[in-house]
């Protein structure tokens, strides 16, 4: 029975993981528009640019770019409302805008913060929102304290800076969004300087004085007609409810929830077998967690494989012990994988080693206070028959010791003997008796009855 519900859940694992407004210009006058571009193609595509800067934006714009070429589209406009994110994905977006042989335009609905102002300085145009921002865009560590790392620091106004003379905008000023020694004089556009010490950060109508906006526009609409492609078809691309479901799974403490339970799942169900349940939360909960890591891009199916060679190693070290050989193996391939499979090294053991701890002592608990209560225990025969629960394998003939008998047939050595009005089924100890002799029973143990002819026993 062990085995079968090992094998149900393992095949329902390869299953499984086998297995997604009006234009309304400012007070100041805006810049010229552009003149259109020859038609490439008959649509503007939008894409919301509206969540924290991660893998998982990088894998939905990727996917929007991508059917946006194959759409054959004039224009994309970007609307960008972000308090930034990771450095490493803003720059892969900001080299996926760039490496776009479509103009792009980044309309600023709320805010640029940080790598959102990075995504917004790759854009061919800058747009704002009347009431939106752009910069403040200092590395800062998970508590959002700045990091004040001179590599660190140096490199990402290196991105920056670089990313504003792409369209002509004054490098100081980027520089100034990043790093707070930065200083630049902006008296004479907007009345203030930027100081030491100090993060720049700019509103719309700032952004346009300074030249690092060309339009503040109500919405999307207006932008396009400034374009002067208000006449082409608006295509928006939304992520899907996939896309959207990986952005969750991928989130580092749903992702650790997720292993917990996983490890946790398998284990009781290869620990304490029986319960169904938990191995089949096991297999779901591992399947969340590479499902995540593959739609954002973060994994291909390599970490799945090596996961789930993990486990059928483990399975197997239950039934052909290798002295921990395959459980070293099967630790090591499961480790391996889920690492791949996070967003990088360091997220990826933390929370392995996170999950691996609980999970034990989830494991240790359920099997201390649940042993043999699951369903399937019911099927699973677990009295031992022995004769001190009450339970005999053969009739015990100690009854028999010192009865007499007669000898039915001759004993060399065994034989049948009439004892007590039985047939009994006996043996000597070794000598011949013959047939019709009296014997007498000398020893009973279990289905052996011994007997000696009476004559020699009386001599």
């Amino acid at each position: 029975m062990r085995g079968r519900v090992i094998t149900q859940w393992l095949a329902g694992l390869l299953l499984l993981l086998s297995v997604t407004a009006v234009f309304l210009p400012s007070a100041s006058a805006a810049s010229a528009p552009p003149a259109a571009e020859k038609s490439a193609g008959p649509a503007v595509v939008v894409i919301p640019v509206k969540e924290t800067v991660e893998e998982a934006l990088t894998a939905f714009l990727e996917r929007a770019f991508k059917e946006a070429k194959e759409a054959g589209a004039e224009h994309i406009v970007l609307v960008v409302n972000t308090l930034g994110g990771k450095v490493e994905s803003a720059i892969e977006i900001g080299e996926l805008i760039r490496g776009s042989d479509i103009p792009t335009t980044a309309f600023v609905e709320g805010k640029a913060v940080s790598a959102g102002t990075y995504i917004a300085l790759n854009a061919d145009y800058i747009a704002m929102q009347p009431g939106s921002t752009i910069g403040a865009a200092a590395v800062v560590d998970g508590s959002g304290t700045i990091v004040d790392n001179p590599k660190t620091v140096s490199f990402w106004v290196k991105e920056m800076t670089e990313a504003a003379k792409l369209n002509g905008r004054n490098p100081d000023i980027a520089a100034a969004m990043a790093d707070v020694s930065a200083t630049v004089s902006l008296s004479e556009q907007i009345g203030r300087d930027k100081k030491k010490g100090e993060i720049l950060s700019l509103s719309a109508s700032e952004a346009e004085k300074v030249g690092y906006s060309e339009l503040t526009a109500d919405n999307v609409q207006a932008v396009v007609e400034w374009l002067n492609l208000d006449n082409r078809t608006m295509i928006e691309i939304e992520p899907t409810i996939a896309e959207n479901t990986a952005r969750f799974l991928i989130h580092p403490v749903v992702a650790t929830v997720l292993l917990i339970l996983g490890i946790a799942g398998v284990a009781i169900e290869l620990l304490v077998p029986g319960f169904g349940a938990p191995g089949i939360i096991g297999i779901l909960s591992f399947g969340l967690y590479f499902f995540g890591s593959y739609i954002t891009g973060l994994a291909g199916m390599e970490a799945v494989v090596l996961s789930v060679i993990g486990i059928v190693l483990l399975i197997i070290e239950l039934f052909v012990p290798s002295f921990g050989i395959l459980t070293l193996l099967g630790s090591a391939s499961i480790i391996t994988g889920v690492v791949i499979a996070a967003p990088d090294l360091k997220t990826g053991f933390v929370s392995i080693g996170i999950a691996l701890v609980v999970a034990t002592v989830i494991v240790v608990l359920f099997a201390r206070t649940n042993k043999g209560r699951g369903i399937w225990n019911k099927f699973i025969l677990r009295d031992r028959l022995t004769t001190e629960e009450g339970y005999l394998s053969a009739d015990v003939r100690t009854t028999l010791v010192g009865q007499a008998g007669t000898a039915l047939t001759p004993l060399r050595p065994a034989g049948t003997a009439l004892i007590g009005g039985e047939r009994i089924d006996v043996v000597t100890s070794g000598e011949f008796v013959a047939a019709g002799s009296d014997v007498v029973v000398v020893k009973a143990e279990g289905t052996w009855i011994v007997v000696r002819e009476k004559e020699s026993e009386t001599k």
